[in-house]
């Protein structure tokens, strides 16, 4: 004869104890909110030095082809994703400052204030491929 297990109303938690283990979950998390907050900032600075290096490897084929940097990023074929700002996905605004047949300077600026303390973060490239941090946030 197979026994069935049959539901005890006395076998589980309680929801006292599901609240207290929520409680000391949040906790934790709160500790350790800020000892994350330079790796999440660190992080959204590899979104401005892989776009960068992306717009310097763009303008050195480009100076290949022309004998000339492009102040142009459609020129170089570079496509900026859609902004936070605009309900996509890029921290980051690329625009090329200067360009010339000796040199390119081009740079990533955010969009969002990451730690709230007012300065939007600021990398830049130039023709040697050196990604620079301008303003940092």
């Amino acid at each position: 004869m197979i026994k069935r297990k049959t539901y005890d109303p006395d076998n589980g938690f309680s929801m006292v104890e599901l609240m207290v283990v929520l409680v000391i979950i949040g906790i934790l998390v709160l500790l350790a909110l800020p000892r994350l907050e330079p790796v999440v900032s660190k992080a959204k600075e590899t979104e401005a030095k892989l776009m960068l290096k992306q717009v310097y490897t763009l303008e050195k084929s480009y100076k290949y082809e022309n004998d000339v940097y492009s102040s142009s990023l459609a020129d170089i074929g570079f496509e900026q994703d859609s902004l936070v700002t605009q309900g996509g996905r890029a921290r980051y605004l690329i625009s090329i400052v200067s360009a010339d047949a000796k040199g390119f300077l081009a740079e990533a600026t955010s969009v969002v204030d990451f730690n709230g303390d007012g300065r939007f973060n600021v990398w830049s490239v130039d023709q040697t491929g050196n990604i620079v941090q301008k303003v940092p946030d």
